[in-house]
């Protein structure tokens, strides 16, 4: 019996070493779908702006415009998981920006393009490529700011947001523009947003929406109704949502500049009537 107890003890000590070797294992696999998560959203958000440049050569306006909000949804998720996990890095922030160019930047402009700026020729061409250089720009400049800016505010309109507001454009009316007054709204549309790309104006951030902490359930509950009207009417809702969010930066900073000379005026005003009670005085 002795004799048994020691082969009995080395086998029992070899599986229980199997079994935490296959654990060991399974949390690596896991550990690296995480981190590899970011990255496989990332990929679906490029193709999904390859997606929209195929339907728009082939004239298909109201299937390829949805492919650029998607490519936003994946934009966000990826960004959100990313954080969330610890499983940010270099490679995924260049990674993300590349995919960026492509869905927020090429797919939109080549839509813009095809549906209305064709009429143009080369001034045309030059504009779409504008919008497509501000882009490049405007991605190049948050890289660069992202660790030192106000993680509350983008400085210039986000390239997917600028994205949306040309898709839903298009969306709300997917057929090819032919009319003088049609195609020169266009072009204003593209060239405005060109240079809300590469301006200083503050737009929201939502990357700080909480959805695990005190007030959460008030964010589900918007999203939860922003997503009920999205299908109720989506062509609606959708360019309602993109045109509020660009008009909200210039109204903002219309509000702080009247705020900041009315400021300048009170200031004056003071001044002047304490000089005048000085004068008085004397």
């Amino acid at each position: 019996m002795s004799d048994r107890q020691p082969d009995y003890s080395r086998k029992q000590s070899g599986t229980i070493f199997k079994v935490l070797r296959a654990h060991a294992n399974t949390n690596r696999g896991f550990r690296r779908g995480v981190y590899l998560l970011p990255s496989v959203l990332t990929i679906a958000n490029l193709f999904c702006g390859y997606v929209c440049v195929v339907y728009t050569i082939q004239g298909e306006y109201f299937t390829a415009a949805p492919f650029i909000g998607i490519a936003i949804v994946l934009d966000v998720l990826d960004g959100r998981i990313a954080r969330m996990t610890g499983s940010s890095s270099e490679f995924g922030a260049e990674f993300d920006s590349l995919a960026d160019i492509v869905s927020f930047g090429i797919a939109p402009s080549v839509l813009v393009l095809s549906w209305g700026l064709e009429v143009f020729g080369r001034v045309g061409w030059a504009a779409a490529f504008l919008f497509v250089a501000a882009a490049a720009l405007r991605l190049a400049r948050f890289n660069v700011q992202s660790v030192v800016v106000d993680k509350r505010r983008f400085i210039g309109l986000p390239t997917p947001a600028a994205a949306g507001v040309s898709a839903a454009t298009v969306f709300v009316y997917p057929y090819k523009l032919s009319g003088p007054l049609d195609t020169w709204l266009a072009l204003a549309m593209v060239v405005a947003l060109a240079f809300l790309m590469i301006s200083t104006i503050r737009y929201v951030s939502f990357k700080t929406m909480a959805f695990g902490g005190k007030g959460s359930y008030r964010n589900l509950i918007f999203i939860t109704l922003t997503m009920v009207a999205v299908v109720i009417h989506p062509q609606g809702v959708l360019v309602l949502m993109a045109y509020t969010y660009l008009i909200s930066g210039v109204i903002a900073l219309l509000i702080a500049r009247f705020k900041r000379g009315q400021g300048i005026v009170d200031q004056s005003l003071k001044s002047t009537s304490e000089d005048s009670f000085s004068e008085d005085e004397s």
